[in-house]
């Protein structure tokens, strides 16, 4: 079985293939240049960069393809019959050269339909999505830079951004709302995240903001889809009742099992918070039904089986999850080590197969970083241009002030303007509307650049001191779980 996906139509197929007979349980990587190779869960798989074509071949197309390039024919066909000539395949069939050279011709179809070794097409546009467009979708809106909790590991500083606490008067909240559709342009759909700190700290004018933009809809042909993002110390009935009728999407913050979630996760008397929020997030979870939400916890260095964490959390009855590595100084004792990165590979793979069981136990779950859709992915724009941070997508903080995004709030240099003035740092601008996968040079032989679109400007700013850098480690952990969503859609639809 082949399937295919193509980043730019965004369609995917499903194609029969003769050489699928045999599987390996062997984690194993070869990689040619922009055609990715990898073992996992018993399937060969070999991904296609610029198609986007994902192939599940037997050993000897998998073999093959990895010499397609580099010899020739007779070569490949010398070298695989004294690999494979003779032995038995799983139909009871002996591998001959005629069996080879038919393997072979097959590869070649699908190079020659630009399925396999296909040509970058994109280089030359990449530069062209960011700088057409001067319209904003999308703003996180700081409505309290102030928390309720002391977690060590917080990249705000405890929800002050290093600054001053503060919370979000509803008269600058209301002109964040009207400079949104002001700026909008054609888009139709406006996201506002409610976000902090602890948002819950001022949620009489987290309620305001929510009525009035629902005020702003017809008038401006408009539609705002919000999102709540919340540690759970303060939710209560009237939150609950008011997010699911009108949040789009509520984000739960929960580390996991109770000695991991109270390890940092803290009030400022040291006491953890695990049992204080956990029956109110389960209720939450259970009165919002269908409507989407996520329980997202963040793994560190001390808990990196962070899988545990997943399926404890699972088996309280949430179903929606997300767990994300730390990110903070490398001299911080909860941050990630070279040493954890194969715990966190096999970590990854584990709780794949783990999913898989439970989806034929008729108990799935669904994780944030394995939601990859091969049939309808996002488009061409998407995986060049990344999240529109400092373009399409802002920060707006309790004062009304502008930053890309809420990993660069209280850093000075990165203050793009305000909402009464707009952007005004426009140089600023520019550098982000010129960031994309293909400003990077270090994502130029990555085979994974058209899933992570060059990765978080964030963390390259704050790994590397350049927005259009890298975060080598994130850039292996995103290679890891794209490797698992391929294989978990693979298994979704393999016929054996």
């Amino acid at each position: 079985m082949t399937l295919s996906a193509c980043p730019e139509t965004a369609q995917a197929g499903i194609f029969l293939a003769k050489h699928i007979k045999k599987y390996i349980k062997q984690i194993r990587k070869g990689t040619i240049p922009l055609i990715h190779q990898y073992q996992l869960n018993g399937y060969n798989i070999v991904l296609d960069t610029y198609s986007g074509a994902i192939h599940v071949v037997d050993e000897i197309a998998y073999d093959m393809i990895a010499m397609f390039e580099d010899k020739t024919e007779d070569e490949i066909i010398s070298a695989l019959l004294a690999k494979y000539g003779g032995r038995q395949t799983a139909d009871g069939e002996t591998v001959s050269e005629t069996d080879l050279r038919e393997c072979y011709s097959e590869i070649q179809q699908l190079k020659d339909a630009k399925k396999l070794f296909a040509p970058d097409v994109y280089a030359d546009i990449a530069g062209q999505f960011k700088n057409n467009s001067r319209d904003i979708k999308a703003l996180c809106l700081h409505v309290a830079h102030s928390c309720n909790l002391n977690c060590s590991y917080c990249f705000a500083g405890q929800g002050k951004y290093h600054g001053e606490s503060a919370l979000m008067p509803l008269e600058v909240g209301k002109r964040a709302l009207d400079f949104l559709v002001e700026n909008s342009g054609s888009h139709t759909n406006l996201e506002v995240d409610f976000f902090g700190g602890e948002p819950l700290m001022n949620w009489e004018v987290v309620k305001e903001l929510v009525r009035y933009g629902r005020s702003l809809e017809a008038p401006h042909h408009k539609r705002f889809r919000f999102t709540l993002t919340t540690n759970g110390v303060n939710v209560d009935d009237d939150v609950i009742e008011f997010s699911n009728r009108e949040m789009q999407n509520v984000v739960m913050s929960i580390d996991g099992r109770k000695e991991v979630h109270d390890r940092f996760r803290v009030d400022y008397q040291g006491r953890g918070s695990y049992d204080t929020i956990i029956p109110k997030f389960q209720e939450f979870a259970r009165r919002r039904g269908e409507r989407d939400y996520y329980v997202r916890g963040t793994y560190t260095h001390a808990n990196p089986d962070f899988t545990n964490d997943i399926l404890h959390l699972a088996d309280l009855g949430f179903t929606k999850l997300s767990m994300e590595p730390v990110v903070c100084d490398p001299s911080d004792p909860s941050a990630l080590t070279a040493e954890d990165l194969p715990i966190l590979f096999s970590q990854y793979e584990k709780l794949a197969e783990a999913m898989l069981a439970r989806k034929k136990e008729g108990r799935p779950i669904t994780f944030y970083h394995y939601m990859i859709d091969l049939n309808h992915g996002p488009c061409i724009y998407k995986r060049i241009a990344g999240c529109g941070s400092g373009t399409e997508y802002f920060a707006v903080t309790p004062q009304g002030d502008l930053y890309p995004c809420h990993q660069f709030v209280g850093d000075e240099a990165y203050r793009m303007g305000n909402i009464w003035d707009g952007v005004t740092n426009t140089d600023m601008q520019e550098k982000f509307r010129k960031c994309n996968v293909y400003s990077r040079k270090e994502c130029d032989d990555c085979w994974a650049r058209l899933y992570c679109s060059g990765g978080c400007a964030a963390n390259a700013y704050h790994a590397s001191g350049d927005i259009n850098g890298v975060y080598e480690y994130g850039c292996e952990l995103f290679r890891k779980r794209i490797e698992c969503a391929i294989m978990l859609k693979i298994a979704e639809n393999f016929v054996s």
